[in-house]
């Protein structure tokens, strides 16, 4: 386990090649250390507008709470997350009551609603939550796994009764059972876990998680700097269609500068040692 130096982040969006318009939103802020990938629901751009409400309303709230620990700033008090983890689940139960309230203020908001796939560092951990199906990947060394949990009738389906699945056509098994402004209320999956030195992670929506694989993934942000990676990974989903909307934010998390640094100062004192005591040596 390490503690953060320095974070090396990107995200871009893409509206890929058959849309009108990107429903995609997404957040990469490195002061507040939060990141955020959010898939809006809804036609006549009000996906679009539930994105965008999901990343300003939790961005706001981060930055109104930033370095407070008063639980006065937060909604979400569970005594078995840490303080950090509550803040994260308090703004996504603002973000899931101002677009709720706004689709029953206005009729053209109706029934809108947003994935969330939302990341918090902390000084040794990284705190990940969702809603929906836009997933959060960690990758350690060249080993990739899910962080998130998918909130779709497929996944639903397999934990409780996978004998059903059969039952349900295929274009049904990707409906999502979450979501962020769907309702009064929100359940995200939330997890806490510690993190080291040059790991990566990877937020997404699922126009991207449908077209490439996670090998794919594991390649390029392990070989490419965030942006590129980015720009690359983007590309190889419209290459292969892209008939949704793109978007993928990637942190990767620097080892401590101060013990490289050092390392690098023992190493070139060892080679100056080892290269004055060989001249020595000749010299007698």
């Amino acid at each position: 386990m390490t503690h953060i130096a320095s974070i090396h982040a990107a995200g871009a969006s893409d509206i890929g090649r058959l849309r009108t318009n990107n429903e995609d939103s997404f957040l990469v802020d490195d002061v507040l250390r939060l990141y955020i990938v959010a898939d809006g629901i809804g036609g006549h751009q009000s996906g679009e507008t539930a994105s965008r409400l999901v990343v300003d309303i939790m961005r706001d709230y981060f930055l109104q709470s930033h370095g407070s620990d008063c639980d006065e700033t937060r909604i979400i008090n569970d005594d078995t997350l840490t303080p950090e983890a509550n803040r994260l689940l308090s703004g996504i139960v603002l973000a899931n009551r101002g677009i709720y309230d706004l689709s029953e203020q206005q009729e053209q908001y109706r029934q809108m609603g947003s994935t969330v796939a939302a990341v918090v560092l902390t000084e040794a951990t990284l705190i990940v939550a969702n809603v929906g199906d836009s997933p959060i990947y960690l990758i350690h060394g060249d080993r990739i796994e899910s962080l998130s949990v998918t909130h779709n009738v497929e996944t639903e389906l397999v934990a409780i009764n996978p004998e059903k699945l059969n039952r349900i056509g295929k274009a049904y098994r990707n409906m999502l059972t979450r979501a962020v402004g769907i309702a009064d209320s929100v359940d995200p999956h939330i997890c806490e876990t510690p993190f080291f030195k040059d790991d990566r992670i990877i937020l997404c929506s699922d126009g991207l998680s449908n077209k490439v694989s996670l090998q794919e993934i594991v390649l390029a942000v392990t070989t490419q700097r965030p942006g590129s990676a980015c720009n690359h990974l983007i590309k190889l989903a419209n290459d292969r269609g892209g008939e949704d909307n793109i978007t993928i934010v990637i942190i990767h998390l620097m080892p401590d500068a101060g013990i490289v640094n050092r390392f690098i100062d023992f190493f070139f004192k060892i080679r100056y040692g080892v290269k004055k005591l060989f001249s020595f040596a000749l010299s007698r």
